[in-house]
């Protein structure tokens, strides 16, 4: 059983990283073929990168878009309750006028 394992472990290692084994090998141009190789290393090494980073910040992206998410939540009901009672926003003894009228 381990040798059947190590035998798959190589097979795949080969398919990927040997030109002589993987779907490069019908690139007639030995240059060409590690060109591409290099490309898509390149692009694994990107891709891989990004997803690290994805999930090392995603605790600061849900705060950020939660905090995002609640001031329109808060400007939402602002705009509600000042369409529905713009009283609440007066101050009771500052800003209302006298019976005298002053």
């Amino acid at each position: 059983m381990f040798m059947r394992v190590t035998k798959l472990i190589v097979f795949c290692w080969s398919f990927v990283f040997n030109h002589e084994v993987s779907p490069l090998r019908h690139i007639p141009d030995v240059a060409i073929r590690h060109y591409v190789l290099q490309v898509l290393g390149l692009m694994w090494s990107l891709a891989f990168a990004v997803a690290a980073g994805s999930y090392t910040f995603l605790a600061a992206s849900i705060i950020g878009h939660t905090v995002l998410i609640g001031a329109a939540a808060i400007t939402v009901a602002t705009w509600t309750a000042a369409t529905a009672k713009p009283e609440i926003f007066v101050r009771s003894s500052a800003r209302q006028k006298s019976p005298d009228g002053e």
